[in-house]
């Protein structure tokens, strides 16, 4: 038997396997409970947050026949009827998915409207899913208005974008948009140590923060992420093959950079710059990870009554003894380079040579006198 992804082996089948996006949820939920059903959906959002799962989702919702057969539309498909299996099997003659990202002309809109006039063979509702709806020519845009706008009555549409500023504002204004927001590291978190529990496979909490971080809001990469590092770890997810893997720089590099630039240590800052260029450590995730420990400490800094205890962050006290070590302004000019310099990075020869004019930059400024807050 082939190995199925975890993220198609975890992809929701219903609205409460939904993860992070509680808003399109609860609106969709009750727009089925109380059958006040729009004819055109547009959902908005990064790539794998949810969009086409919530077409399937909201597909089988509108077709779902119970398990005695005897069901109707129901925020809560029972994911056993002949409509729920054929949908999640991609086989529903009723429900017809189109990539505008490979069929974006007119004709390939003109043969999926053609479908419009015929009623649905299985289900309640027929219901056109259109994915990355932007790629569409204007032409392509043109020939769905009519039809976009008054569909027949068993017709749903469904559009997905990932750039819904592309679309036209004639589209636009046919449709009620959802905006599926990226999803939250924490969430993300809490979500790949229950896939992973549920494999069996032993991962740690500071890798399991490293994927969701390197995920960028999305749980489809995560979890493809979290398959590459089962790979990488031979069944086993900790911090240091994970950081291996995504090119992280250890937080110890960091720690011992921010310390000596305290210091006026410029040494030891070229010493460990050049020991990230030995070991292939990435020079924007060094910026990246500077930047959030100063953040860090800087909130310690200005608002130490807002910083929480967390015993299973190892870190903290590390955080802590850099924030008293560095003046506040400091923390807050070192920031602002780190992020200036990320940008930079792009366009020098040589990473790692940039990386160190960043540091010897980080190394030389300093607040001026007068810029100094009155006490």
């Amino acid at each position: 038997m082939s190995y199925l992804v975890l993220a198609r082996k975890y992809r929701p089948r219903n609205f409460t396997e939904m993860v992070g996006q509680d808003h399109v949820v609860q609106a969709l939920t009750n727009a089925l409970t109380t059958q006040r059903l729009h004819h055109a959906y547009l959902f908005t959002g990064t790539r794998g947050v949810g969009k086409t799962t919530v077409s399937r989702i909201l597909a089988k919702s509108l077709n779902c026949q119970g398990p005695d057969g005897q069901g109707g539309i129901t925020a809560t498909p029972c994911g056993v009827c002949q409509a729920c299996t054929d949908i999640d099997s991609g086989r529903f003659v009723d429900y017809t998915e189109l990539d505008a990202a490979s069929n974006r002309g007119v004709d390939e809109v003109q043969a999926l409207l053609e479908q419009a006039v015929y009623k649905p063979v299985q289900g309640r509702f027929k219901v056109f899913m259109i994915d990355e709806v932007h790629m569409l020519t204007g032409h392509a845009f043109n020939a769905m208005l009519k039809t976009l706008e008054e569909p027949p009555e068993y017709l749903k549409f469904v559009l997905a974008t990932t750039d819904p500023q592309k679309v036209p504002v004639t589209v636009l204004s046919r449709c009620l948009q959802f905006n599926l927001r990226p999803i939250a590291p924490e969430t993300i978190r809490e979500h790949l140590q229950t896939v992973l529990q549920a494999e069996n496979v032993a991962a740690d909490v500071p890798s399991l923060r490293l994927l969701a971080r390197a995920a960028h809001g999305s749980m489809r990469d995560a979890l493809s992420l979290a398959d590459q590092a089962i790979s990488f770890g031979a069944g086993q997810i900790e911090e240091a093959t994970v950081r291996q893997m995504l090119g992280s720089v250890d937080r110890s590099y960091v720690f011992r950079l921010l310390e000596a630039l305290a210091q006026g240590d410029g040494k030891t800052v070229v010493e460990t710059s050049e020991a990230l260029r030995l070991n292939g450590l990435s020079a924007a995730s060094t910026l990246e990870e500077m930047s959030m420990v100063l953040q860090r400490m800087a909130i310690v800094q200005a608002v130490p009554s807002a910083v929480e205890s967390d015993e299973t962050d190892p870190q903290a006290l590390d955080v802590a003894r850099l924030a008293a070590l560095m003046p506040a302004d400091e923390t807050q000019l070192l920031y602002s380079i780190c992020l200036h310099g990320r940008a930079e990075l792009g366009l020098a020869p040589d990473e790692y040579a940039a990386l160190t004019m960043v540091l010897l930059r980080l190394l030389a400024f300093k607040p001026r006198a007068g810029n100094l807050p009155v006490a």
